[in-house]
Parts: structure tokens; C-alpha cells; sequence
């Protein structure tokens, strides 16, 4: 009888299409429409804002060059630091005594929202060390305060003779202390997933690994990372999108000041500050481009798994 009703499952699955195409496909095709246009949306230019963004023409106003960088170093970092913590939280949070009391205190950053995390961390990297917890205890043991959201031309810190100048432009102490906040608000997500992965390794495969007269370390790395390479995969393209699209930390902490810039804060200067919309527009594609072929390897990487 459904089979001569072919009609009704879509009759079920047309509000869910509807809400997708609306605040979904249509914004992504007019993006892509307003990308060719210029900054008022009235003349076509074709591809000039996306040149613009190789070219970096006016890195005063929007240095695409820096927002890039620092996108790609979030890509890099962030995601090699994230997995391998997280991993190794979940092994061993998995043998302390209040297993659960651990993880859910390294699972509360995730619990709250990102940007009260991020504006409890704007406190604590106060240069004044009344108000900065971090510089606080810095000085309580004999240290001089940093200013670890910084630019050229800020205080000197411990970490050079001459302050910032000698540290290449995207790779400034106060990217670095960004992407540190960002391992911190996400090691909780990994260490859940990579728990939930680790509890399905046979307890009987590690003790006969153990009666064979295997260490910790090799169980570790051949038999415990093998076992959980798919979630690990999972966890890593999972990352490496947030990365990519990483916004609100980065906007309530700095408001992409001192050459923090990431490729969404930019896209969000250019069309609501600078209200160059074309040029915002093609930011915006820029950086789903990026995201997609991450997302079709996420969701091939599920198909796969249940297929198998």
C-alpha cells in the first residue's frame, strides 16, 4: 500500500525541506550571488572580491593574508593538540577511581556557552594581575605580567628581548593564547567521544596483550590507537571544521584585533562594519568551500561504517 503512496514519506519529510530551504539553500545561493556583485550589491564585478582576497589590496582595512594564516594555524594546531589530549584524558580518566567526577569536570567548558567562556577568559588574560588570573599567578612567583592578547608595539613580555616585533605577524603570542582557550573549551568533546570509543575495546584483547608481556605504551599505540583510527578520524574532521569556522571566541576575546583575524570575523567586518557586502559575501564562500569537502568526508566516513 506505501508503495502506491510513494508520496506520502515526502508529505512527512516537507516541513524539514522547507526549513532547509529557506534558511539553508536559498542563503548559500544568494551569498554566492551577492560574491559576484559589488559592495552595495548593484553592479556585477565577477570574480574581484575574490581576488581581492589573493591579493590582500588593503591590508589596513581587511588583511585576508593574516585572517588565512591564522585560520590555517587554528587548522593545524588546534586539531593536533585537541585529539591527542583528549585521547590520552579518556585513557586514563578511564582508570581513576570517580571516573565520571573526571570526566564531567573536563567536560564543563563544553556545557557552557562559548561566549561566556570567552568572556571569562578576557578576564583572566588582564595584563593588570588584580584583575588577570593568569598574570596573577605569573607574578606570584616572581614573573613579570604579559600581554597575551597583544600587537606590535605592546609591552615587552618574557618571551623576547624586544616584545612582539620579533615574532612574525600570524604567529603572535595572542593567536597562540587563542588557540589555547580553544583546546581548552574542546578537549571535553574529544575526551567524551574517544571515551565512548575506548569502552568498546575488548577487555579480554588488553589482558591477553598484557599476559603476553605487552607494555602500557605498546598496548597504547597497537592496540588501543588502531582500534579507535575511526573515531579518531571522526573527531579529527570534526575539529578541523570548527576550526575553519571558528567565530565567537576569537570575536569576544579580541574582535579580531592585534592580527587575530580568522577568516568569519573578517567576513563579519566586511559585511556589517565596513558594509562591503560583496566582498563579505565572498569571504563567506570562501570559507564553505573549505567546509564542505570536511563534511562529505565526515558523512562518507559514517556510510562506510554502516555499511560495514
Amino acid at each position: 500500500m506505501l508503495g502506491r503512496r510513494w508520496w506520502v514519506p515526502w508529505l512527512w519529510m516537507l516541513p524539514a525541506l522547507l526549513l532547509l530551504a529557506t534558511f539553508l539553500v536559498y542563503p548559500g545561493i544568494d551569498t554566492f550571488r551577492r560574491s559576484v556583485l559589488d559592495a552595495r550589491s548593484d553592479g556585477f564585478v565577477g570574480l574581484d572580491n575574490y581576488q581581492a582576497i589573493i591579493e590582500n589590496p588593503n591590508p589596513l582595512v581587511a588583511d585576508t593574508h593574516s585572517a588565512l594564516a591564522n585560520n590555517a594555524m587554528w587548522l593545524v594546531l588546534f586539531t593536533a593538540v585537541t585529539v591527542p589530549l583528549g585521547l590520552v584524558l579518556a585513557v586514563l580518566t578511564g582508570r581513576v577511581r570517580y571516573e565520571a567526577a573526571a570526566k564531567s569536570a573536563i567536560f564543563i567548558p563544553m556545557a557552557i556557552s562559548f561566549v561566556a567562556a570567552s568572556v571569562i577568559w578576557r578576564f583572566m588574560l588582564e595584563f593588570n594581575p588584580s584583575v588577570g588570573t593568569v598574570n596573577a599567578v605569573v607574578t606570584e612567583f616572581g614573573g613579570q605580567p604579559t600581554a597575551w592578547l597583544q600587537d606590535t608595539g605592546a609591552p615587552q613580555t618574557w618571551l623576547t628581548e624586544r616584545g612582539p616585533d620579533e615574532i612574525p605577524g600570524p604567529v603572535q603570542l595572542n593567536n597562540l593564547v587563542l588557540i589555547t582557550v580553544g583546546v581548552w573549551m574542546w578537549t571535553g568533546f574529544a575526551l567524551v567521544v574517544l571515551s565512548a570509543g575506548l569502552k568498546g575495546i575488548s577487555t579480554e584483547m588488553l589482558e591477553a596483550a598484557r599476559v603476553d608481556g605487552a607494555n602500557e605504551w605498546q598496548i597504547f599505540r597497537h592496540i588501543i590507537v588502531p582500534t579507535l583510527r575511526p573515531v579518531i578520524v571522526v573527531v579529527t574532521v570534526t575539529l578541523l571544521i570548527n576550526a575553519l569556522k571558528i567565530f565567537d571566541l576569537v570575536w569576544v576575546i579580541t574582535g579580531g584585533r592585534f592580527q587575530t583575524d580568522v577568516v568569519a570575523t573578517l567576513f563579519f567586518k566586511q559585511s556589517f562594519i565596513n558594509r562591503d557586502f560583496g566582498a563579505g559575501a565572498a569571504l563567506a564562500v570562501v570559507l564553505l568551500l573549505a567546509v564542505v569537502p570536511l563534511m562529505l568526508l565526515n558523512i562518507r566516513r559514517f556510510q562506510s561504517e554502516e555499511a560495514a
